[in-house]
């Protein structure tokens, strides 16, 4: 594993060292009050562990203890095509790659938006597996690396049943994952921070800056709703250790749109 640095405050690797982060000079992230600072995983390895824990039928939490920057988890999709790996964490290990190779290793990598792109090319390397991201957010890539693809377009089968949708929120290339077998067939959005599991489960939220409370543009997130009326989920799977709508996922989506636009247009 390499010696990249990789950003404390968002967790992302960058090819060589460098003075700033761009992901968070972004008006979406931001700058800790006490400055850019650097880590690398030799650094995180030495007072972490890995976590793997199930997140619901057929899906795996896989994350650290503690948790590390933004503090996303990723998760493994145990669909019949393979495994796949959507979302990115920073941390990654010898035991972590073990347990996850013990689960029947991954087919491949999808990432929500470049908040989750943290030490991506490590996990790529580390199975031998491509990296799926939108190419409207190709710049913001910190380590290009051949594993990485980019695809165009509104949507994408990464998998037999497994299908990337870009809804544009958060950022320009901000994707979701619907997996259709999920859930007893019921379906499953796998949807990071793209569209928000919030704790009031009844609701999810869509944002283009959370942390600094800037609100999505109202046309991004009607088009949104709009992309996602089509697709049957039960359950959608945010970006936390379980930030989960376990219920009327479809609705709850539908719902959401319009209250934000109510309050927001």
């Amino acid at each position: 594993m390499s010696s990249e640095p990789v950003c404390l405050a968002c967790g992302m690797q960058y090819a060589a060292p460098r003075a700033d982060c761009p992901i968070c000079d972004d008006e979406r992230q931001y700058v800790p009050p006490g400055g850019q600072q650097w880590t690398d995983l030799a650094t995180l390895r030495a007072d972490r562990r890995p976590r793997v824990e199930e997140q619901g039928p057929g899906i795996i939490g896989i994350g650290s203890d503690p948790g590390f920057a933004i503090g996303q988890r990723a998760l493994l999709v145990r669909a019949e095509s393979g495994n796949f790996l959507w979302d990115c964490v920073a941390y990654l290990d010898d035991e972590l790659v073990g347990k996850i190779t013990e689960l029947g290793g991954i087919t491949g990598i999808a990432i929500s938006h470049p908040h989750y792109y943290t030490t991506m090319v490590e996990w790529a390397h580390a199975f031998d597996v491509p990296i799926y991201l939108h190419e409207g957010d190709e710049q913001w890539i910190g380590r290009p690396d051949p594993s990485i693809e980019l695809w165009t377009g509104t949507t994408l089968d990464v998998a037999p049943g497994l299908q990337l949708i870009n809804l544009g929120v958060h950022f320009t290339g901000g994707t979701v994952l619907h997996w259709p077998d999920g859930e007893g067939g019921r379906g499953a959005l796998l949807s990071g921070d793209i569209v928000q599991v919030i704790p009031d489960r009844t609701h999810v939220g869509f944002m283009y800056s959370y942390p600094n409370l800037i609100p999505e543009r109202p046309n991004v997130v009607r088009h949104a709703a709009e992309l996602l009326e089509p697709y049957a989920f039960e359950a959608i799977y945010g970006a936390w250790w379980d930030a989960i709508v376990r219920t009327d996922g479809h609705n709850v989506v539908q719902r959401s749109a319009q209250r934000y636009l109510t309050y927001v247009a």
